[in-house]
């Protein structure tokens, strides 16, 4: 049984973690310049593998994507958009997504029974939430995509990763914010049930 006087340790209340909390907002404008810290990502990672995890299995893995991984994802995701949505479109999201500083890839290891492989997604999906928030925590945003390029073969293939062991759950874009978006949540009555 953990001792209250080691939970009331905390180097911080639970206000300064509410505050954190609502302020990590998606950010989908960047200013042009990189993070010029690596450190501080692996940082971000490390603490991301401390999600909690179902039999600690561990699932996510996480690929930093360099130059050339973005052109081909950029361009990937360009094909793809132009036969679905047109050229003009398509060439949008080129130069859109060309500008997006920082990339990280966040897979999961795939399992065939079902449960421990809904258990595994949303233990990657807590990872990316410790991710974003100690990101945010040292005045860097991000973005987290999930679009059609990333169940490709060839965006796995460019991430370094093996389509046939794991799968793409999350396309992070880092960087410094150009603005913070503000955005509005569902009041407790709304979203909430006691019952006895």
């Amino acid at each position: 049984m953990t001792d209250r006087a080691t939970l009331s340790d905390s180097p911080v209340t639970p206000a300064q973690t509410a505050e954190l909390l609502r302020g990590r907002r998606t950010v989908d404008r960047f200013r042009t310049d990189t993070v010029p810290d690596k450190t501080l990502i692996h940082e971000a990672i490390e603490v991301a593998r401390w999600a909690p995890n179902h039999h600690v299995t561990e699932p996510w893995r996480f690929a930093l994507l360099g130059p050339a991984a973005q052109a081909r994802i950029v361009e990937l995701n360009t094909a793809l958009v132009t036969a679905s949505k047109g050229a003009d479109v398509g060439e949008a999201k080129r130069e859109r997504w060309a500008k997006m500083p920082g990339w990280l890839a966040v897979t999961c290891q795939s399992q065939e029974d079902p449960v421990t492989a809904r258990e595994d997604y949303a233990a990657c999906a807590c990872a990316i939430q410790n991710l974003t928030l100690y990101l945010h925590s040292a005045g860097v945003a991000s973005k987290w995509v999930s679009g059609a390029v990333t169940r490709e073969s060839a965006f796995m293939e460019a991430i370094g990763a093996d389509p046939d062991a794991e799968y793409c759950v999350g396309l992070i874009w880092y960087g410094y914010p150009l603005r913070r978006p503000k955005s509005q949540r569902k009041g407790l009555s709304e979203i909430m049930r006691e019952r006895d």
